[in-house]
């Protein structure tokens, strides 16, 4: 078996869109980067959108704070799918994304998949998930919701995830002209 290890937070503030992914696959955790699996098509989907100016794969994760994006996932530990992961690791990880949340203030948080986010939101838990904007608030942040970009995932076509990723784009393009969304409460830093 390949020697996996930690992924690490791909994050330097200011941090325009906070992206969370479930938990590392296998290949991911022995690459060392996020989103490597063969199938994933989120590099492709980052750049398709506009939410980053070139092309990029997993090896650059690194440079995503480049464009004011973070990465990190509600779980660290590995798995080949999620069907291993146990309902005490969603809510210490929640718990745990919600400090990371507060430290670093992002503009938004956009959560990688539908099954994800309904494993960390609040309110009622009957209600459908659909991607896009969220209702509700997440420690103050707005919440996106963009379809798991996993080969694994035949639940969205390619060109829903890309119009999901556009979404986002356009949320993004309004924060940094300095327009918020209605209802958020920034704390003041430094004073």
């Amino acid at each position: 078996m390949a020697r996996t290890r930690p992924l690490v937070d791909c994050v330097r503030p200011p941090v325009t869109a906070l992206f969370v992914g479930i938990n590392p696959g296998m290949r991911s955790a022995a690459m060392g980067h996020h989103f490597a699996g063969y199938s994933n098509g989120f590099w492709r989907l980052l750049y398709a959108s506009g939410l980053v100016t070139e092309p990029i794969g997993f090896a650059d994760d690194s440079r995503l704070p480049e464009w004011g994006i973070g990465l990190t996932n509600l779980i660290a530990r590995p798995t080949p799918g999620i069907d291993t992961l146990r309902p005490s690791e969603y809510v210490a990880g929640t718990a745990v994304l919600r400090g990371k949340v507060r430290a670093w203030q992002p503009a938004l948080i956009v959560f990688v998949g539908v099954t994800l986010y309904r494993a960390v939101r609040e309110g009622p838990k009957g209600r459908p998930v659909r991607v896009g904007r969220q209702p509700g608030l997440f420690e103050g942040v707005p919440v996106y919701v963009v379809p798991n970009p996993s080969g694994r995932n035949a639940n969205f076509t390619a060109a829903e995830m890309l119009k999901a990723f556009r979404v986002v784009a356009r949320a993004v393009r309004r924060v940094r002209r300095g327009h918020m969304e209605p209802g958020v409460f920034r704390p003041r830093v430094g004073g």
